[in-house]
């Protein structure tokens, strides 16, 4: 087993290497540029989210759209992901999951972009989206032939974003479930725990997209809101702190700059690697999971979706990685208990340490952990279950989708009881081998993004109704 785990960290390490982070980086640098530093845009963009478009076509709100995205994204990664990073690559991970998160905002706007314009519709008329459908229908021809290349890009995208959906949509969110639950609460069973998840993830996947965003867009704010308050109290508490903490992760950043009494430490490279792959694996800008269901959302043109999509990533990553990763890096300068259960041993995995810090809180931390992790996780698991539907009915039809949604359910009670940080790594893999097939594809269309991007919101058209029509798909399999 232990060569097993070996192996696993081995194809991580390679996977999430040099050439990886320049893909993904150098891909948010570059998509920030073609769209003329679009996280100026935000306010236009949070406002657009807020607005209903009842004309456009498309099967649910722009707004419903969104917290279906956030309720994927907003998950175990804002709390215990933070944790894996700082355990894993140092203070410094924090900074450079943050630093995903800004430059992220562009990529998450073009993929997008992308994934809307190319939408299409099935037999029902329900609307289909995501990268696979980029693929086909950006680089087909005017004879209508697709090039192989273009075919297998959408394929492998699909494939790699319906395995990972069994790990970073469903097992390793109740994993993270039971192991917070069973720290905090001692004596309640894992399969317990597993059956409620099934049950309560099982009443809402089951009634498809429309049921799924309805719920989300009630939950998601809600518990977005109460954890950032919670954060913020614990953050007012800790108040002494905070600034050491923020100064403590921006050198770690750059440095091998010891902390916590030498408890950890990293290089440049672990910072960076953890950070960005945590950062990825929070926001999922670059991932291609979100334009998946924007893809439903109505809108009258794929700027006016995008730039509701990418406040996505900054909710997520922006504003709750930061808050927790304050939280823990500030509850770890001024707690000398934790410091000494870390470089003893005793903590280290990011769920431990996440519950160690917020334990630590009087009163009000455990509370806040528990309510946080039950529900962003839950919404992952909900969110999750659509990407992972959509890819499976392109793969294989709609003949696949109740299967996939029995197996999904049982992989999150499997998740349950009893997998470990294991699956961490493993969900980290599927997301760069998603990630690059998306990102691919987001590149060969920049052109045409940023061409569009400046007509529609640099132009003021943002109004205008796209020409492009949403082909309709007439083939048995759907």
């Amino acid at each position: 087993m232990d060569m097993i785990v070996d192996v696993i960290n081995s194809i991580d390490a390679f996977v999430w290497g040099p050439p990886m982070l320049v893909l993904l980086l150098g891909s948010h640098d570059l998509f920030d540029l073609r769209t003329w530093l679009h996280q100026r845009k935000l306010p236009t963009a949070i406002k657009l989210s807020v607005t209903k478009d009842p004309d456009a076509p498309g099967d649910i709100s722009q707004f419903g759209a969104l917290c279906t995205a956030l309720s994927a994204t907003i998950g175990t990664g804002n709390i215990v992901g933070v944790g894996t990073a700082i355990i894993a690559g140092g203070p410094g991970a924090v900074f450079w999951m943050w630093i995903t998160g800004v430059f992220g905002i562009a990529t998450k706007y073009s993929e997008t972009f992308a994934a809307v314009k190319y939408r299409v519709k099935d037999h029902n008329g329900d609307m289909l989206g995501g990268a696979m459908y980029a693929w086909k229908r950006g680089f087909t021809d005017k004879d209508g032939k697709t090039p192989w290349w273009a075919l297998l890009g959408a394929g492998a995208f699909a494939l790699f974003a319906a395995i990972a959906s069994f790990g970073i949509g469903s097992a390793v969110q109740s994993s993270a479930m039971t192991e917070v639950i069973s720290t905090n609460l001692p004596g309640v069973p894992a399969w317990g725990i597993g059956l409620a998840i099934v049950i309560m993830v099982s009443v809402v996947i089951f009634g498809g997209v429309k049921v799924i965003s309805n719920v989300c867009e009630k939950l998601v704010p809600f518990m977005a809101i109460a954890y950032i308050w919670g954060c913020v109290v614990i953050l007012g508490m800790n108040w002494e702190f905070v600034w050491p903490a923020l100064c403590l992760i921006v050198e770690s950043a750059f440095t091998a700059k010891a902390a916590f009494g030498g408890a950890l430490g990293s290089g440049l490279m672990l910072a960076l690697q953890f950070g960005c792959a945590r950062g990825l694996f929070s926001n999922e800008s670059g991932l291609g999971s979100a334009p998946i269901v924007a893809s439903a959302a109505s809108t009258r043109n794929p700027a006016r979706q995008a730039l509701v999509s990418m406040t996505g990533t900054f909710w997520d990553t922006v504003i709750i990685c930061l808050l927790t990763g304050l939280v823990l890096v500030s509850t770890m300068l001024g707690n000398a208990d934790l410091n000494a259960a870390v470089m003893a041993g005793d903590i280290s995995a990011g769920a431990q340490l996440s519950s160690a810090a917020f334990a630590s809180i009087p009163y009000i931390g455990t509370p806040i952990l528990i309510f946080g992790m039950i529900l962003f996780a839950y919404s992952t698991i909900l969110g999750w279950s659509y990407y992972g539907n959509r890819c499976v009915t392109y793969l294989f039809g709609k003949r696949a989708i109740r299967p996939y949604q029995v197996l999904y359910v049982v992989v999150a009670f499997l998740g349950a009881i009893g997998v470990g940080e294991v699956v961490w790594t493993v969900s980290d893999i599927t997301n760069a081998l998603m990630a690059i097939p998306n990102i691919i594809m987001v590149l060969l269309l920049s052109g045409l993004i940023a061409k569009e991007t400046k007509h529609y919101v640099y132009e003021h058209n943002l109004d205008e109704r796209d020409e492009t029509p949403s082909r309709s798909l007439t083939a048995s399999r759907f």
